[in-house]
């Protein structure tokens, strides 16, 4: 028996780990999952003007590397009326990428992604501990 409790230890310490190095971009990642998995994602300019208009939209999720200026001062101002914070990505196809637009080799890993400027959430899904970092998160980008 004593055998079975090591193994049992070593478990929790790895998820405890696990957890105290979550930062805000892996927790953006489940949190979109989760969002596509409930229907609670919506991708590119159209859907995501439309869900920031109707003031469904909960978190938004911009790249940085648009190129186009008007489209980020447009969904910048949506969300400035609509009070939806709004979360800055590296890149255009890892944020496709997170958000589904990408076909996957047998691995798991990204084979092709397509690239997309902006996704907003309307529907979180569940409770997770990756929402709770990220809206923590959110909340000390407001304070300051």
């Amino acid at each position: 028996m004593s055998d079975e409790e090591v193994p049992a230890e070593e478990v929790a310490e790895e998820v405890e780990e696990e957890v105290a190095e979550m930062n805000v971009l892996d927790a953006l990642k489940e949190v979109l999952k989760k969002a596509l998995v409930h229907d609670g994602l919506r991708k590119g300019l159209h859907e995501c003007a439309k869900a920031l208009d109707r003031r469904s939209a909960r978190l938004c999720c911009l790249a940085k590397d648009c190129e186009n200026e008007e489209y980020k001062k447009l969904i910048r101002a949506l969300c400035a009326e609509g009070e939806v914070s709004v979360i800055m990505v590296d890149s255009g196809k890892d944020l496709g990428a997170w958000c589904g637009l990408a076909k996957l080799d047998a691995d798991g890993e990204v084979k092709k992604a397509v690239r997309t400027s902006c996704a907003v959430i309307t529907d979180f899904g569940e409770e997770t501990r990756a929402l709770s970092v990220l809206l923590d998160y959110l909340e000390k980008q407001q304070d300051e």
